[in-house]
């Protein structure tokens, strides 16, 4: 059920961290990047699907709210998921196959504040 507009409710938002370089530097298709990103999405998702504020972020359908930032490259990305599994930051880093190399991670839905100190250094994907 949405929060009424009102509410003192925590806006919980899915980041999703995309690697740039697989577009400007290797010419990955578009759509191929983007569907990276929906397979991060949907399995860090799944992977949390019991957490209340997963539930909370499942129940408010028609007002989900996900930022999508950029990693430079494959380093970026691999010392960001390194850096939230030392703090305990549910995530899904995913991993193309069968090349087995990290195109993109995904957060579960947190309240902003809480995971944006980890993330402040990464732009708006573009």
């Amino acid at each position: 059920m949405a929060t009424p507009s009102g509410s003192t409710s925590k806006r919980l938002v899915q980041y999703v961290i995309v690697r740039a370089d697989l577009i400007h530097t290797l010419s990955w298709p578009l759509g191929a990047v983007i569907t990276q990103a929906c397979h991060a999405a949907t399995a860090a998702i799944h992977l949390n699907y019991n957490d209340p504020d997963t539930q909370e972020y499942l129940g408010e359908l028609d007002s989900m709210h996900k930022v999508v930032l950029q990693a430079p490259d494959e380093a970026s990305l691999s010392t960001l998921s390194n850096t939230l599994s030392e703090k305990a930051i549910a995530h899904k880093l995913w991993m193309e196959q069968p090349e087995n190399i990290p195109t993109c991670l995904a957060l579960k839905p947190y309240p902003k504040d809480t995971v944006h100190p980890f993330l402040k250094k990464f732009k708006l994907f573009k």
